[in-house]
């Protein structure tokens, strides 16, 4: 086992002098560090500055963030994905502002409470805003803990998990804070997945692994289940006053956002069913995209209608729009139909 008074001191005093610089850890407010983790959950930490700093702009108090609209939050967060996390986020931030007046509560328990908070948010935050004792346990800290201690239990399992936990504890009980951020920037910046830099690792002498020479065979994780492929095709059309035709989103992936009509490929002669007898079809082939979510892939064959649509005689149901080019930016777009839109404006675009 570590010596844990020396390993800590060692893993303190390496963070102190090179912890990368974030907006987030230049501040104390909760709120702030609260929407980091919200962030930085799944994304890249040079991917989240630039959003944490417009979000705060925008919504600087807890107040400001739970008197906006669902869809203003939404499009700030476009193009960090997992738009769930910023659902939850908002009505966890709504619940703070009128149950405890605006104060992120300090209370762990009550913090769990909230929309969208799990363990790993939890002790993240009540541990770096109040130095709680609670030990965070995300990826790099699977890494790091099972090279540390050559531990082969699988980190996909939530026995491990909880068991990482109570392993950890002793180390949490003065800062906290401190400990678990300097756990987590190991992993991401020496301990990493594939090429550790073991030789410049802060407390090499405290790890079993790689006197072992085991680094690269841990953490032990079961294999991922294999991605589901949906394949889709999406329709550009527009009316005879140059505008798109948008639907907003009613499944639970994505949903509430606006995205150009999509059927799975099996189901595209709906459309053409839809758009009558009397429509000349002429589908244009503008793209392949392929966009990856956790679980699913989208595979997309994109087409541009060439022949305009008359939109006085195609009535439209609740969840559809006609949309001009420059009123883009007022829709929730996910990125894949962004990266959609900007083809078709630089192939057909005319003004």
């Amino acid at each position: 086992m570590l010596q844990e008074a020396t390993f800590k001191q060692d893993l303190l005093e390496w963070f102190d002098a090179n912890q990368r610089e974030m907006p987030w850890r230049e501040t104390s407010n909760p709120y702030y560090i609260w929407l980091s983790e919200v962030m930085l959950q799944q994304t890249q930490v040079n991917t989240v500055r630039d959003y944490y700093r417009r979000f705060i702009e925008r919504f600087p108090t807890i107040e400001d963030l739970s008197e906006a609209r669902e869809d203003e939050v939404l499009k700030l967060w476009e193009g960090l994905g997992y738009y769930s996390r910023a659902r939850n986020f908002h009505q966890a931030v709504k619940e703070v502002h009128h149950t405890y007046q605006g104060t992120v509560p300090r209370n762990p328990e009550d913090f769990k409470a909230l929309k969208g908070v799990g363990p790993y948010t939890q002790a993240a935050v009540m541990s770096i805003a109040f130095d709680y004792p609670l030990p965070t346990v995300d990826g790099n800290v699977f890494r790091v803990w099972s090279r540390l201690n050559n531990d082969t239990r699988d980190t996909k399992l939530q026995s491990t998990r909880k068991a990482f936990e109570q392993e950890l504890q002793p180390y949490v009980e003065s800062e906290a804070g401190q400990f678990n951020q300097a756990m987590m920037e190991l992993g991401a910046l020496v301990c990493t997945p594939k090429s550790p830099l073991c030789l410049f690792c802060p407390v090499q002498e405290h790890c079993s692994a790689f006197h072992a020479g085991t680094v690269l065979d841990l953490p032990v994780k079961t294999k991922k289940v294999k991605k589901k492929t949906k394949k889709l095709d999406v329709f550009i059309i527009v009316n005879e006053q140059g505008e798109i035709l948008v639907e907003q989103r009613q499944e639970r992936l994505l949903n509430g956002m606006w995205e150009f009509p999509m059927y799975e490929t099996q189901q595209s002669h709906e459309l053409q069913t839809w758009l009558g007898e009397g429509y000349a079809w002429d589908a244009q082939h503008l793209m392949q995209l392929k966009h990856q979510f956790t679980h699913l892939t989208w595979d997309m064959s994109v087409y541009v209608l060439q022949q305009p649509v008359n939109q006085n005689q195609l009535e439209l149901p609740d969840n559809m729009t006609w949309m001009s080019v420059d009123s883009k930016e007022t829709f929730n777009f996910p990125v894949s139909m962004t990266k959609i839109f900007k083809k078709y404006l630089s192939q057909y675009d005319n003004r």
